[in-house]
């Protein structure tokens, strides 16, 4: 049911205060129009819902704060409540958006995933401090380089967090203290993260880690200390070598002297040499460098997933590697549910040897 003429009527009245207020106040009139957008709102057509958001957008900028959350106060907890009408609202000061992000049932996780990505670090935070959001929201909160919006999300106990969110989070707590000691105390980190954690953490979160995630204290030691070896084994990686013939000379060097491993790809990858650990990898592999680029950077999660199933890189640093290469190459590094789950097959039943076939056989997989 469209609106009557008298609530068109109405509409029109208020549209035309909107643009010449002739005394009446814009607070009024912000609030009129929200009011018939919230009672009309089931009712209302595309091109009517399209007149009063554009009504109330430009109104925002000129009515008064405290009017704009007093209406989002009001919304926040309106089952009824338009769900463009509190979209607007979330895209609005944080004072404003604040309690609709926070409280709000008609904002979905498909709504917020409409805005969050672009939202600043305050919505984001709000966002990530809202009860019982789902692991797509979760994968996406956990790429962000705000302190706040990660120690939010991690102290969100109601948070739906997937394997990608927590191995991106944990590798994030290796410089971010602050990450330490709510990841450690959420029972629903994978117990191989939670181990992976011990390598530097403080004595007294390992102890907490080995007591409540069952991990055997003398392996979790033994992990410890094999990843401590592997990267101080690892070759240095070098500064970068100007012309490409010299930087196949070292990968080639240091493939005939057994040391182009794992661990010097994930080494010169933090160190952002990203041609370099282009054609380690490629080399390691054995594919030739511009196939190798065309399947890992072009063609998914799946084909980085079966290029580190091929490296011999553990699962658990899946989201490191995936993360890092995109951002240098300035590629977003997004995920989806369906792609996590496709990366969880290739390490789950590809062998070494499976993945690298398939790779060599058809360089685009994924």
């Amino acid at each position: 049911m469209a609106l009557t003429a008298h609530d068109m009527s109405s509409m029109g009245r208020l549209a035309q205060l909107a643009a010449n207020p002739q005394g009446v106040g814009r607070d009024e009139i912000y609030v009129a129009i929200a009011s018939l957008f919230r009672a009309q709102g089931p009712h209302l057509s595309e091109r009517e819902r399209l007149l009063m958001r554009e009504i109330l957008l430009k109104l925002s900028r000129d009515v008064e704060m405290a009017v704009r959350i007093a209406l989002a106060e009001r919304l926040a907890d309106d089952e009824d409540a338009p769900t463009d009408l509190i979209l607007m609202l979330c895209d609005d000061r944080i004072e404003v958006a604040r309690p609709v992000i926070l409280r709000s049932r008609k904002l979905t996780d498909a709504e917020i995933l409409k805005f969050v990505r672009e939202a600043s670090v305050e919505h984001q935070a709000s966002v990530a401090a809202r009860p019982n959001i789902g692991e797509p929201v979760s994968d996406v909160l956990a790429l962000s380089e705000a302190e706040t919006v990660l120690v939010n999300l991690v102290r969100n106990g109601t948070a739906h967090i997937g394997t990608f969110a927590f191995e991106t989070l944990v590798e994030k707590s290796r410089t971010l203290e602050s990450l330490h000691g709510p990841l450690a105390t959420r029972r629903d980190l994978p117990p191989v993260l939670a181990t992976k954690m011990c390598e530097w953490v403080s004595d007294a979160l390992k102890t907490h880690i080995t007591t409540n995630f069952q991990v055997d204290a003398r392996k979790t030691a033994a992990n410890v200390n094999e990843a401590r070896r592997a990267i101080q084994s690892a070759p240095a990686a070098p500064a970068p070598i100007e012309g490409g013939d010299a930087t196949s000379r070292l990968v080639d060097k240091l493939h005939t002297a057994g040391q182009l491993k794992a661990g010097f790809l994930l080494r010169v990858l933090h160190q952002g040499q990203i041609d370099l650990f282009d054609l380690a990898f490629a080399r390691i592999i054995g594919m030739e460098l511009n196939a190798f680029r065309r399947a890992f950077y072009q063609h998914g999660p799946r084909a980085v997933a079966l290029a580190c199933r091929s490296a011999g890189i553990d699962r658990a640093v899946f989201a490191t590697v995936f993360n890092l290469s995109r951002q240098s190459r300035s590629i977003p590094p997004t995920i989806s549910a369906e792609q996590r789950e496709e990366v969880e097959n290739v390490f789950k039943a590809f062998t070494k040897a499976d993945a690298i076939a398939i790779l060599q056989a058809r360089p685009s997989a994924g």
